[in-house]
């Protein structure tokens, strides 16, 4: 139990003061988890501060609308999140009397909800003894005992989560929790690991081993899928042609500019000729704006944006495109790809 006081004493010394951490509101802390997945603390803490500003409790986020949950989650990617997060206040107001439920089991099957977060919820908000394992302290026992079975494997998570459920015996759980995964994010980090600093380094196997770096072990490389969009600006009268996405892929339920997807980067040409899947009207000129680059976790988005004129009053093949005023825009939830663009409109 050497390694775990020992990292305790560092975090009582060296956390950062952050606001769901002074807090028991189980609403709050299940707030925070979620923005914080897949999002650095530094990005996430506005957003989380603005959420709590604009939906303080758990009722107030039930009864609000999707789109304006979007449109504030709009610019942290990964809006499934949101969906979910939408989806869960809604079967706690409904299901549970708008009080968070305080069993693991209960919080698991909400929407959006994992067994790290659910631990997560139990500590710090309920105090009960579920350690949590995420990608910090999955780094921090893989160094710290030489562990190489790889972290994404799901067989290999009841070797880790049995070394912190013997750590978390005897222990205030969410001080555990607090202090072994902040230890990860600001000592034992991916890169450039405090070594130096480390209070337990003199029980490092991968230290010893001169192989920090090598720690942890992954088995799977994450093979890109690449996509090239082609989305098209549509003005008529002051206003501009948007959809929402309603396909179950990325940003669904975001707003977009209507959409040619292609196998390979198209020109002018190539967008000519295919601008009737789009439109009734006939086409006089198509001119090419600019591009940008998205990056996702499974998929790259390559996007060029064109400037399409047309004949006439316009009108579009598909049911779901609106028109709206230039100046409203802005109050339409989209990714971050499309408001990107649209500012320098």
């Amino acid at each position: 139990m050497e390694n775990v006081l020992e990292i305790i004493a560092w975090y009582k010394n060296n956390f950062r003061d952050l606001p769901w951490r002074n807090t028991k509101d189980p609403y709050k802390i299940w707030l925070s988890e979620i923005i914080l997945q897949q999002t650095q603390v530094v990005q996430g803490l506005g957003y989380y501060e603005r959420f709590v500003s604009q939906y303080p409790d758990i009722q107030s986020l039930a009864s609000a609308d999707q789109e304006s949950v979007l449109k504030l989650w709009q610019g942290l990617g990964y809006y499934s999140r949101a969906r979910n997060l939408h989806k869960t206040a809604q079967i706690i107001v409904n299901q549970y009397d708008g009080k968070f439920p305080d069993q693991y089991q209960a919080v698991l099957k909400l929407p959006g909800i994992g067994p790290y977060t659910a631990a997560a919820i139990m500590s710090f908000a309920f105090d009960q003894a579920y350690p949590c394992l995420d990608g910090n302290v999955y780094r921090v026992l893989s160094r710290l005992y030489g562990i190489k079975s790889p972290i994404d494997d799901n067989k290999s998570r009841p070797e880790f989560m049995a070394i912190l459920e013997a750590w978390v015996q005897g222990q205030q759980p969410s001080l555990f929790n607090n202090a072994i995964m902040e230890f990860g994010a600001m000592l034992c980090k991916p890169d450039a690991p405090k070594c130096s600093e480390c209070p337990v380094s003199f029980n490092c196997k991968a230290l010893k081993m001169k192989a920090v770096q090598n720690f942890p072990v992954k088995a799977k490389t994450i093979k890109k899928r690449q996509r090239f969009f082609n989305y098209c600006l549509i003005q008529q009268n002051g206003q501009i042609a948007i959809r929402k996405r309603q396909e179950k892929d990325i940003w669904q339920h975001l707003y977009e500019l209507p959409l040619l997807e292609s196998k390979q980067l198209m020109s002018a040409n190539g967008i000519h000729k295919e601008i009737d899947n789009i439109l009734f009207n006939r086409v006089n000129k198509i001119e090419y704006l600019s591009e940008a680059k998205h990056v996702l976790t499974h998929q790259t988005i390559q996007a060029q944006f064109w400037a399409v004129e047309a004949e006439g009053l316009i009108s579009f093949k598909a049911s779901d495109v609106i028109w709206v005023p230039i100046s409203q825009i802005q109050n339409y939830p989209v990714s971050v790809l499309i408001e990107n663009f649209l500012v320098c409109l």
